[in-house]
């Protein structure tokens, strides 16, 4: 079987690594790829949004299963594009996807539907939105409309941070068109949780929990970036709590869309917080999370490749999907600094030292293989990642694998895994 992914980062490594232990032995490729992932799959020179390119590579070599990882691609239909084509492939359709490429329509689907989250305005004008930040509490929270690389979102503590928030939001366009409408939100205090779940539209199987760390530096400082990174499972999120998710939260979420006729088959992604009101969605994305991936797949004990097909093929509900018992730990090496400029082309030492462990895998998400040697090739170049028994065993093997890898102007947080744990 032949099996294509669409990306080149950390989460498009993980998801071949874990192909890879399939049983059933895919032959795999990647579109672009990155330098470790050269190692796993045949890496093709055609960007995750060309989405003709796509189409056209997997018709002309009898691809199987293409599985479209990142958003962008997702936004731009290339699910029904290969599905015209008839190609099968993993991931939402565009008018599925929509759940995460407009922060509009999720918040208003969560409002039709009764599913909880922050109360919230929405404009398209920046002189309205000023006008209406003067009489909000704060802090509060603006977001950009659209896709904005997990950075479109800023918590301002005052009036002065949200006016220039929307400022440059939508007068400067540092988002692009992601930013012609803002969503200024209620700042909900309580402790966040990311939960992925498998879906094919009638049935949803969530994955085990993880946290993830998305400001630059130690004790949630610094600015917002993709993610520096995660633990799993997350101390916080018990049974008591899935139970309250699944009724209240992931089935309305699923059976919504259905109504909506934008059924959504692919990873569906609760990014959630646990308040003292319960439990509220912040977000939803369309895709696996990166870094989450990092730490939810390697717990994964079912066959991927057999959950992707069962999605594709609408019988996620004949399966049983099943976790280890364990812990997961991903801490972020990334380039000196991100998320603002940075050098590429750094040659990269230790990785053979670090994978030395059973424990340790190191996923690539900005390098590129020059020879035989690894240069960084993005602002976040390396999640390195670590089980164990528990999380404190995850946290000490993925520092030591971390202590073994170098690059000039490493920078990485020391604090994954030990969030303060309250509600």
């Amino acid at each position: 079987m032949k099996v294509l992914v669409v990306g080149g980062g950390g989460r498009e490594h993980t998801i071949l690594w874990k192909l890879a232990q399939s049983p059933q032995k895919p032959e795999l490729f990647a579109a672009p790829g990155n330098g470790g992932i050269a190692k796993l799959a045949k890496c093709v020179d055609i960007k995750a949004t060309d989405v003709e390119g796509v189409v056209k590579f997997a018709k002309e070599n009898q691809i199987d299963l293409t599985v479209v990882a990142p958003d962008d691609p997702l936004m731009l239909g290339m699910v029904d594009r290969l599905e015209e084509a008839g190609l099968k492939a993993f991931g939402p359709r565009q008018n599925a996807a929509i759940i995460e490429g407009s922060k509009v329509f999720s918040k208003e689907l969560m409002k039709k539907y009764g599913i909880p989250t922050a109360a919230y305005e929405v404009f398209d004008d920046s002189a309205k939105a000023i006008s209406y930040l003067e009489g909000v509490s704060y802090p509060t929270v603006v977001k950009a409309e659209g896709l904005a690389l997990g950075k479109g979102v800023i918590i301002a503590a005052n009036f002065e941070e949200a006016k220039a928030a929307v400022e440059e939001i939508m007068c400067d366009k540092v988002f692009g068109d992601a930013g012609s409408r803002v969503v200024i939100e209620e700042f909900l205090t309580g402790q966040e949780v990311s939960v992925l779940a498998f879906t094919d539209g009638k049935t949803l199987y969530p994955m085990v929990s993880a946290q993830d760390h998305k400001r630059a530096y130690d004790n949630d400082e610094g600015l917002n970036t993709g993610g520096m990174g995660t633990f799993s499972p997350s101390r916080l999120y018990t049974e008591a709590i899935h139970n309250e998710c699944m009724e209240n939260i992931f089935m309305p979420t699923m059976k919504a869309m259905n109504q909506e006729g934008r059924t959504f088959k692919g990873v569906l992604y609760f990014g959630l917080i646990m308040t003292k009101n319960g439990v509220k969605v912040i977000e939803y994305n369309a895709r696996f999370g990166d870094p989450e991936t990092q730490v939810v797949l390697p717990r994964l004990k079912t066959d991927l490749l057999e959950i992707f097909l069962a999605v594709a093929e609408e019988r996620l509900g004949e399966m049983t999907v099943e976790w280890a018992d364990n812990a997961a730990v991903c801490v972020v090496m990334a380039s000196g600094g991100y998320p603002k400029e940075y050098k590429k082309g750094l040659p990269i030492s230790g990785l053979d030292i670090a994978e030395a462990d059973e424990a340790i895998t190191v996923f690539h998400a900005g390098t590129k293989l020059d020879g035989e040697t690894f240069l960084t090739n993005g602002g976040r170049v390396l999640g390195v990642t670590a089980v164990g028994n528990d999380l404190e065993a995850a946290i000490l093997k993925a520092y030591e694998g971390v202590k073994k890898i170098h690059f000039d102007n490493v920078h990485y947080r020391t604090d994954i895994g030990r969030k303060k744990e309250t509600i």
